[in-house]
Parts: structure tokens; C-alpha cells; sequence
């Protein structure tokens, strides 16, 4: 608000002087000039008369010549403040125009209309700050859960294409530099419903000091970063920021994974997929034989090391080794497009590919000219923009690296449903076996179709059915709130994944498994048995007909004449 006032007086202080000039001048001359009253005595206007003439003279209304008929002397001076006075209001308006016109300060206004929304939220939101392609997968997948998300950007362009989009929710965005600490408190970083800041910004820097002045300024809020530079993490983790994200790493982790366990690899795949999309096919990298990358910047670097960890024989092909760098064993020097480049390569003995430069372009000549010189290479491929996803979708790589996506998906997956998270970390430790065969229940539940995942906590506000049954000394086990209410017999399609029951971790628990107040459970499977569930858990009556299998008479005149009945 004090930003509006300021460019108002500053716009507006000679349009305003002038007037003021004016009518002073005009009020005074009417004032000194002499005039004749009705008996044609001398008669000096007072300044109260004066002002009422001119107030309205000046605004062209013409109510007439008040209180007495005017002088000539009068009417020549009237004549001379009619003109000043039309130039000056027009002056006046033209400035006013101009000032809505001014970007400045339509931004000023719309950064007071923003901060008044912020501080009338009454839930919890996020604040993603930068609205590029992992922010806009961001906001979808949680707008779509119901959850709410305050946006800063600094392209306008950005801001402008968010208020285009079709979501779910009606999303504040501001455009500014997410990096001044007064923006993000009037993006509501100090607002007690801010449960969160993701910074996600294309520069390292930005982001770290989004960072700093979160934890600075709002210490208890979660903080999520994206970060490309071992260097910046490092300094991110210094300041306590909760999650750090670095989409190379993260994607040489999932190859990791697909070569020691594929099982676990897909069973990833599923659980923190977009719901409702196709269920990805396996993978199973080759691992034994010589491999390929193309391109040895952050992400070469990165799935280098993993491959030299599974002892896999590698070759690094590189345009520019001077400003990337070089591993020891040196490089082949050339983009890889060439069929000379690959061949120098070893690329008819190779068992897998990685194009990875920063061109899509240059990616996907990479596939094409290793695949027509030998066809059993198994292609990694990897996409910097969204728009080229037709392009290698065709080209057909075994697996694709989206730095966007997977940023997004894993943020997606900590803000949404923390419990997946903390799953997948568990799942880790976990034989292959156990994961081929959670992976083939969860096919038994849906239809070539991502599960949907959902997070129970039993509350005792929210679930009073459990919380009555408890109390009245009845024990309440897994199975019976995961079974048709119409059909005892048949199962809910679901399978619970997670229980976390006073500090201590349960990986698929068994339908046995007594539940308490306070549990947190975690399920994959359909939105018809999350809702069963919910309904289960709120509702007394059909929770006691899960436990007894017995459809008790809840009113008077019920029990009255069923207990007749059973005589």
C-alpha cells in the first residue's frame, strides 16, 4: 500500500499543484474583483461564494452566476479561469491515465491484491517458487489432490500462461524475484499456513538463497530445493534445507536400481507414477559388457560413476573435454552424432547407450546413428524440454531422463504423500523377490493402470467409529476395514503398503494387525476402496457389522421387537 501512495504523489504532485494553482488564483481574483449586488450597491464576493463558483465552473456544469448577476470586469476574469481551469483538469486526467497505464504500477497494485489473498488463506500451501516445466507439473498433480500452491515467478510470460491453464484450483501467482526476501513474505512465508517452499528455479543461486531466507525467516517450514551442483548442496545442506534434489543424481540412482534390482526398479515405477497413467513396462538394463555416453557434463558424470561402481566397462564421448572435463581413462573426442565418433567408440561391441548432452537434437541423432549401426544397444536418452516428447516417444529409448519430470515427481511425491516416500526408502533394504511379488498383487489390482495412493491417519476427531469401538474394549484389526461392506468375503482392491505405529515401521502388514489411535497407514489400489475405507472408519454401525458380521438394531422400537423376534 505505501508503494501505491508513493507513485500516486509522485505521478500525480504537478497535476495536483496546478489545480490547486488554479483554483487559488481564480478564487482570489473573484474574491478582489468588485461586483454589484440586486440594489447595484458594490459588492465583494466572499470566498465561500468564490469557491462554489469555481467548483463548479471549473467541471463545466454551469448552474449560472451566483449570488448576483456579474460585472464585465467579472465575466473577463471568469472567461480567463474557465480556459486555465479546463487545462488543468485535462492535464490532471491525462496524467491519471497514464498512471494506470504504467507497469509499475499496475504491478504495485496487482503485488497488493496478491499479498491480500495470501493473508486471507485459512489452509495449507505451498510456495513454489519458478513456474517452468517442473513447476507446472507441480502445481497440477497438487492442485489435483487438493492441495493449494502459491506461485513467484520472474517471467512475466510464466505468470501469464499459469492464469491459462485449466487447473484444479485457483492458484495466486506473483510476478518477482523469488530471491528478495520481501517477496516471499508476501507470498506468505510467514503466514502460519505456509507449510512449505520449493525452489525451483533454473539457477542454483537463486535457489540457494530461496533457502536461506526460508530457514532464516520461517525455521519450522519445509524447504525443497532443486539443485544440479554438488557444491550448492552442500551449502543448502548447511542451512538445515529439508529435502535436496538433483535430478542427475537422482536418475544415476534409478539406473543403479534397475541393474541390481530390476523388480525394485519397476515396483518405483509404479508407486510414484502419475495415477491413472499407463503402468510402465520393466526394464532390465544390461549388466555385464561395454557401454556408451554421450555427453560428459553434470548428467554424464553422474551416470558414469554409477556404471564404474557396477565394475561396467564404459566410454565417455565428449565435443568439448576442455570445459567439461575428462574421466582418467580420457575420452573419445566428438558429439557421437558421427558414425567415425562411435565407431571409435567400440560401439559395435556396446550393449547400451546414453545420450546425454544438453541437445535434444543431438540426443536423438546420437540413438538414430548408433541403432543403424548395431541393434542391440539398450538406449538411455535424455530429454531437456517438454515439447520434444512426441520425438522420443518415437524414437523409442529403453529408458528417457527428464530432468523436469523427475524433479517434479519426486517433490510430488514428498509433498502429497510423505508416507510413499518414506516406503520407498524402506523398500530399498528389501530382496528382490519381496518386490517381484508385490509387484505382481499390485497387477492383480488395477487395469494397466498406476494405482492410486493414499495415506490413512487414524484420528480420533475424524474416525470416530474406531475410536467407540476401542473404547469399549473391542479390538480392531487390518482386514476388517479392507473388506466389502455388502460382501465380507471379498477383499477391497487394495494393499496395504505401510503402518506406522508409534515410532515403529511395519512393511506390508498383515491383515491381523490391531490398529490403534494415532496409526498412520498407507495404501495403493482404487479410489472405490479408499472411500469404502474412509466410510468404514467414520461410520459406527457398519464398522460393528465388520467386527460381528451382525446387523444390529440401532433405534428403540428396533431393539424392542428384535429382541421379541429372537424369542
Amino acid at each position: 500500500m505505501d508503494n501505491i501512495v508513493f507513485l500516486i504523489l509522485r505521478r500525480m504532485r504537478r497535476p495536483l499543484l496546478t489545480l490547486v494553482l488554479v483554483y487559488a488564483v481564480s478564487i482570489l481574483g473573484l474574491v478582489l474583483i468588485p461586483g454589484q449586488d440586486a440594489q447595484g450597491q458594490p459588492w465583494h464576493m466572499s470566498f465561500f461564494h468564490a469557491f462554489y463558483f469555481v467548483s463548479f465552473m471549473s467541471t463545466t456544469i454551469g448552474f449560472g452566476e451566483v449570488p448576483y448577476e456579474f460585472t464585465d470586469a467579472q465575466r473577463v476574469w471568469v472567461t480567463i479561469c474557465i480556459y486555465l481551469s479546463v487545462v488543468a483538469w485535462l492535464y490532471a486526467i491525462g496524467t491519471i491515465l497514464s498512471l494506470l497505464q504504467d507497469k509499475t504500477f499496475q504491478h504495485a497494485i496487482r503485488e497488493r491484491r496478491f499479498a491480500q489473498r495470501i493473508r486471507r488463506m485459512r489452509e495449507p500451501f505451498y510456495i513454489l517458487c519458478g513456474y517452468g516445466e517442473t513447476g507446472r507439473e507441480l502445481a497440477r498433480a497438487l492442485t489435483e489432490r487438493g492441495q493449494h500452491v502459491v506461485v513467484v515467478d520472474l517471467n512475466e510470460d510464466k505468470i501469464n500462461l499459469l492464469k491459462l491453464q485449466n487447473l484444479r484450483d485457483y492458484v495466486p501467482a506473483l510476478h518477482a524475484n523469488a530471491r528478495t526476501p520481501r517477496y516471499l513474505m508476501e507470498a506468505g512465508l510467514g503466514h502460519p499456513q505456509c507449510a512449505g517452499v520449493v525452489a525451483l528455479t533454473n539457477n542454483n543461486e537463486v535457489n540457494l538463497k530461496i533457502a536461506i531466507t526460508a530457514k532464516l525467516l520461517n525455521p519450522d517450514v519445509t524447504v525443497i530445493c532443486r539443485a544440479d551442483s554438488h557444491e550448492i548442496e552442500a551449502n543448502m545442506a548447511s542451512f538445515g534445507t529439508d529435502y535436496i534434489i538433483d535430478p542427475f543424481d537422482t536418475f544415476a540412482k534409478y539406473l543403479s536400481t534397475a541393474l541390481q534390482t530390476p523388480g525394485l526398479y519397476l515396483l518405483q515405477r509404479w508407486l510414484t507414477s502419475r495415477p491413472g497413467t499407463l503402468l510402465p513396462e520393466p526394464v532390465y538394463p544390461p549388466t555385464r559388457g561395454h557401454w556408451i555416453i554421450g555427453g560428459y557434463g553434470r548428467f554424464g558424470k553422474a551416470v558414469f560413476e554409477r556404471l564404474k561402481k557396477e565394475d561396467i566397462s564404459v566410454t565417455v564421448m565428449e565435443a568439448t573435454p576442455e570445459k567439461t572435463g575428462e574421466p582418467r581413462q580420457g575420452v573419445v573426442k566428438g558429439r557421437g552424432t558421427e558414425e567415425e565418433t562411435l565407431l571409435e567408440a567400440d560401439i559395435q561391441q556396446a550393449v547400451g547407450i546414453v545420450a546425454g548432452t544438453d541437445n535434444d537434437a543431438n540426443n536423438l541423432s546420437i540413438v538414430m546413428t548408433a541403432r543403424a549401426m548395431t541393434n542391440k544397444l539398450f538406449v538411455i536418452a535424455r530429454q531437456n524440454y517438454r515439447e520434444n516428447d512426441t520425438l522420443f516417444q518415437a524414437v523409442g529409448a529403453d529408458m528417457v531422463m527428464h530432468p523436469s519430470a523427475i524433479v517434479a515427481e519426486k517433490i510430488r511425491v514428498l509433498l502429497a504423500t510423505p508416507m510413499l516416500y518414506e516406503f520407498m526408502s524402506l523398500a530399498a533394504y528389501q530382496e528382490e523377490n519381496w518386490a517381484c511379488e508385490l509387484v505382481s498383487r499390485i497387477a492383480g489390482l488395477v487395469d494397466h493402470r498406476v494405482p492410486l495412493i493414499q495415506e490413512f491417519c487414524i484420528q480420533q476427531s475424524r474416525h470416530c467409529a474406531i475410536e467407540y469401538m476401542l473404547e469399549r474394549g473391542k479390538v480392531v484389526r487390518l482386514g476388517d476395514i479392507m473388506r466389502e461392506p455388502g460382501n465380507l468375503e471379498r477383499p477391497l482392491n487394495s494393499i496395504a503398503l505401510l503402518r506406522i505405529s508409534r515410532n515403529s515401521r511395519e512393511l506390508l502388514p498383515a491383515d491381523d494387525t490391531e490398529l490403534l489411535l494415532g496409526d498412520k497407514l498407507l495404501f495403493c489400489g482404487t479410489r472405490h476402496a479408499f472411500s469404502t475405507m474412509e466410510w468404514i472408519l467414520c461410520h459406527g454401525p457398519t464398522l460393528e457389522y465388520m467386527l460381528t458380521g451382525e446387523d444390529q438394531p440401532r433405534s428403540w422400537l428396533w431393539r424392542k421387537y428384535g429382541k421379541r423376534f429372537k424369542r
